[in-house]
């Protein structure tokens, strides 16, 4: 697990407000599927099952994926309820994300 950092909390903030993000399973699943998603977050606190199919989808749609965070802070960073699941829709956003999580 990634412990998810303010800064990457900040982008991804940045990124719904940009209409760039989607949520949930059913959403994530049809970003990975139609080629829209460019990152794929799972939450800490999401169940085995949960993450190993989207770890398992997002490594078949050559998608990068972190799982980092739990659903509660992730929901609310895109200003939902707890959400298990949070795909970035734009590479740019995506990468900075990426680049905040794995430079802990």
């Amino acid at each position: 697990m990634v412990n998810i950092n303010n800064r990457a909390l900040s982008m991804l903030s940045i990124a719904a407000k940009a209409g760039k993000v989607v949520s949930g399973g059913f959403m994530t699943e049809r970003a990975l599927q139609d080629g829209s998603a460019c990152l794929v977050i799972i939450a800490d606190d999401a169940s085995d099952n949960t993450k190993k199919k989207f770890t398992d989808k997002s490594t078949y749609y050559h998608v990068p994926y972190r799982v980092a965070g739990d659903s509660q802070t992730l929901g609310k960073m895109i200003g939902k309820q707890n959400r298990t699941t949070v795909t970035v829709t734009d590479s740019g956003l995506a990468q900075q994300i990426i680049n905040k999580l794995d430079c802990q």
